[in-house]
């Protein structure tokens, strides 16, 4: 492609719009336009980023056996209520655009397809003779998010590979699951990217197992902790480990000291002379279950240790039933106007016990009249321990479990790990920390959707049994954009050869240059012609606002016919170490040729 051909517009400075490095350089370097709030134009050089990419991830999941088709973007909301799922999406994570068509039945653009492709399993798929099947597809979807932020990162349009398998039992689903995280590190590994693997939670997709894949990146939204013997890595949603031992009680005896204005756990601290390891926190929470009613949960942890709100919503939605309900719509800390709707009277904030009288709620139809009382593990053991008096300006030291107050029946495991905690499976290890994208995800979904859905098949024995599923999803346009955010300079882009848009650059230092020319144009041609794909920067411009422009967007390598031509040589410079070399122009083509397979294999 010729440049001066090419809708191609560079940027000088950086869009006010934009947060993240990748996000600025996309834009400033002509990949991507902003239409709308998380809506973005793919230009033509990130159209060939994004190719390359479905290509990589298309010829993986090919391997595997998968099989590619392609599903609706508007469902139905019918198939989403036969799963359980059409409130979870459109009004507790409120992330699924819904609409009514002029029939007035109800629709979404698709953010996931499981009820579309249960519905098609339960439709075509009859014996257990037609398993193991597994269907993909490369397609745009959608997600209202509340705040779209860096670019493609988190837009309300992406593009995403979404695959489903269908099995007969566990063990079918686990050696499809381990080609996928197989799969997944090939395309990674293919697309020039340093990630890692993590135990990760299911979130509103559900199912036991699931990974996911993180590429290693300063800017990236997710925590991941892992050990350094490589046998544990984890979402910090998901991370599990060891907290340090707590420091023994120097309060012997039970009473009630004031304490004024020892609201956090520091200032308390800092006034008792004690460590946070022998206080029992009490922190409020409210959550609102499907069927409108909130339960006030009141969760007792370790004073050095913090509630994990993902780990507290999976207990949380556990509990469901109890309350006739299906699942957690919000979970918040309660503000002073939230509290003012159920509240009978004042709570003593930053001074509540583990026995907080369920008076101070004011019970009704929606709001459950008495606290739910759940203890997380790090406290069970504590003895002799500090904790609110349930009243403002004073705390009790020296108190114990089933002696001054009841230990809470409802024991959970919600703290949150955190660098430098002992690993679970070898204390000797410490956590260590690392930010992360995730783009990929990879989940056994069991029988979650084919239960819901009554999607089942005839066993071997005459049995109808639930389909076992599982769910697998790459984030095609966040990948590309993950790439630029691990791998750029103060000059630009510096994309993985793999996925680049173009492998090569020529840059013409003077157009009024007639050998300078020539010579561009003949190995323009040669090295297209021999499946190097390659741009030609063929625009009256200055040479700096060429070699400006070729670094900026990232073009691997640079051909330069200047100086050196006298001696029958070009320059070529690699874009990702600026380093330079003089090649003989009847050699360019197969040094690029082996250079360009050595940094693809």
């Amino acid at each position: 492609m010729r440049l001066s051909q090419m809708l191609f517009v560079t940027l000088r400075e950086d869009p006010a719009e934009a947060e993240i490095p990748s996000h600025k350089l996309l834009l400033r370097a002509g990949y991507i336009r902003r239409i709308g709030s998380g809506i973005y134009a793919y230009l033509p050089l990130m159209w060939r980023v994004l190719k390359k990419v479905s290509q990589i991830v298309r010829e993986e999941m090919d391997a595997t056996g998968a099989q590619e088709c392609l599903l609706p973007q508007l469902q139905p909301a019918d198939l989403w209520r036969e799963s359980g799922r059409w409130d979870t999406y459109t009004q507790a994570e409120g992330i699924m655009f819904a609409m009514t068509d002029r029939q007035q039945r109800e629709l979404g653009l698709g953010p996931t397809h499981e009820e579309v492709i249960t519905t098609i399993a339960k439709d075509m798929i009859r014996s257990y003779r037609q398993l193991p099947v597994h269907l993909y597809q490369i397609q745009t979807k959608f997600r209202d998010e509340i705040r779209p932020r860096f670019g493609l990162m988190r837009g309300r349009e992406f593009i995403m590979k979404d695959g489903y398998s269908f099995h007969t039992n566990e063990e079918s689903l686990k050696k499809t699951y381990q080609d996928m995280a197989q799969a997944y590190s090939n395309m990674l590994r293919r697309s020039g990217l340093q990630f890692r693997a993590v135990d990760a939670d299911s979130g509103a997709i559900g199912g036991s197992g699931s990974q996911e894949f993180m590429v290693l990146a300063e800017a990236g939204e997710d925590e991941v902790l892992y050990t350094e013997d490589g046998q544990y890595a984890a979402n910090v949603e998901k991370a599990v480990s060891m907290p340090a031992d707590a420091e023994p009680s120097p309060f012997a005896t039970f009473e009630k000291r004031e304490t004024p204005g020892t609201e956090t756990i520091d200032k308390l601290c800092k006034f008792l002379k004690c460590s946070p390891t022998q206080v029992v926190k009490n922190v409020l929470y409210q959550a609102v279950y499907d069927n409108g009613i909130t339960v006030l949960v009141l969760v007792s942890i370790r004073g050095d240790q913090d509630v994990n709100q993902v780990k507290l919503l999976n207990e949380l939605t556990k509990l469901a039933g109890n309350y006739q309900a299906k699942t957690v719509l919000f979970l918040t800390i309660p503000d002073a106007e939230a509290q003012r709707k159920w509240a009978a009277k004042s709570l003593p904030l930053g001074y509540m016990a583990p026995d907080v009288a369920d008076d101070y709620i004011a019970g009704s139809k929606e709001v459950n009249s008495k606290f739910l009382r759940l203890v997380d593990r790090t406290a069970v053991d504590l003895t002799n321990f500090v904790t609110g008096s349930n009243e403002s300006g004073y705390h009790v030291v020296g108190a114990n479990w089933d002696k001054e107050f009841p230990l809470p029946a409802t024991v959970v495991g919600v703290r949150t790990a955190k660098k430098g905690d002992r690993a679970v499976h070898n204390p000797e290890q410490t956590l260590q920390s690392a930010r992360g994208i995730e783009v990929g995800h990879i989940f056994q979904l069991g029988t979650k959707y084919s239960q819901a859905m009554g999607a089942t098949y005839t066993s071997e024995q005459g049995e109808e049994m639930p389909f076992v599923m599982g769910c697998y999803g790459v984030g095609v346009s966040r990948l590309a954009q993950s790439a630029v955010e691990q791998s750029y300079d103060k000059d630009g882009i510096i994309w993985p050869v793999a996925i680049a848009p173009y492998h090569a650059i020529i840059s013409i230092p003077n157009i009024s240059d007639a050998q300078q020319v020539e010579v561009a144009e003949k190995l323009y041609a040669e090295l297209n012609q021999s499946g190097i794909e390659t741009l030609l920067d063929d625009r009256d411009e200055r040479a700096g606002v060429k070699f400006k422009d070729a670094d900026l967007i990232g073009i691997p390598y640079r051909i330069v016919p200047g100086r050196s031509l006298k001696a029958g040589k070009v320059e070529v410079v690699e874009r990702a170490t600026h380093k330079s070399h003089e090649i003989l122009i009847d050699e360019v083509n197969s040094t690029l040729k082996q250079w360009i397979e050595a940094a693809i294999n």
